[in-house]
């Protein structure tokens, strides 16, 4: 698949030009890309237009929660979000897009977002340290403006968003959990939704499949996103507002 097939394939899905996007990639399902992860990123800003601005998940690769690992504790990473390689789990997309030219990141070392274009300094500008994911972080800025999240061949249980649902969920028995992180040369304490066991105990309700997939796939018989393939790979479409409210209501309703 090439650049130009890509973009269209994009489009026909329903990626809205000028929207914010923001995308989950699976490149082993795209198959063969001729220019790899380059070609996806540009192939995802060619259908979102001189306007449109992209963004993806950009968790730092040294993962935060390190209480159980010794030898970070006596020699912690130093988190900087101009430096800080993405978490590699989540794909090759998101450090393309880290690395693009005039790419910005937030400031948070767990739930960091990443983006490229003109409304990339408003979506990643303020990332509360006690609320990673909730009112005031970019994740609440997607759907304040009305942005889509996009899985390109990735799988369901990989919805991000879903976490900004868990944050503004009222039902009670909320998780949090706090870590410590080296900033320059000291340490900030950060405080969030456990985003590790899970921000609510979904463990009881003895669901068949990881809670995001179940509630992404009961959202979607609703009518809440599309379907759609492009090249080999099966892809999703929401939009972030719609997903948003259905999976805190969803939580809210199991939970309450």
């Amino acid at each position: 698949m090439n650049r130009s097939e890509l973009a269209d394939g994009l489009r026909e899905l329903g990626v809205r030009p000028g929207g914010v996007l923001m995308v989950h990639t699976r490149m082993s399902a795209l198959g063969h890309v001729v220019g790899g992860s380059e070609t996806v990123v540009r192939a995802l800003l060619d259908a979102l237009g001189p306007e449109g601005t992209l963004m993806a998940y950009a968790s730092w690769a040294e993962h935060v929660y390190e209480e159980d690992r010794p030898a970070y504790l006596a020699s912690p990473p130093q988190w900087d979000p101009e430096t800080g390689a993405i978490d590699p789990g989540y794909g090759r997309v998101p450090e393309r897009i880290r690395t693009w030219p005039g790419a910005r990141r937030s400031d948070h070392p767990e739930a960091s977002m990443v983006a490229v274009g003109p409304r990339a300094d408003w979506l990643v500008e303020r990332h509360p340290g006690d609320d990673g994911y909730g009112w005031e972080s970019p994740l609440a800025r997607l759907v304040q403006a009305d942005g889509q999240v996009l899985l390109l061949g990735a799988p369901l249980d990989t919805l991000t968003l879903l976490h900004h649902a868990e944050a503004i969920a009222t039902a009670p028995g909320k998780r949090r959990r706090t870590f410590t992180v080296r900033v320059g040369d000291e340490d900030r304490t950060y405080t969030d939704i456990d985003t590790e066991h899970g921000a609510y105990p979904y463990d009881t309700l003895d669901l068949p499949d990881d809670e995001f997939a179940v509630i992404a796939r009961e959202a979607l018989a609703r009518g809440t996103g599309t379907r759609g393939t492009i090249g080999p790979a099966e892809c999703h479409l929401f939009r972030a507002p719609e997903l948003a409210a259905y999976g805190a209501a969803w939580i809210d309703d199991r939970f309450r």
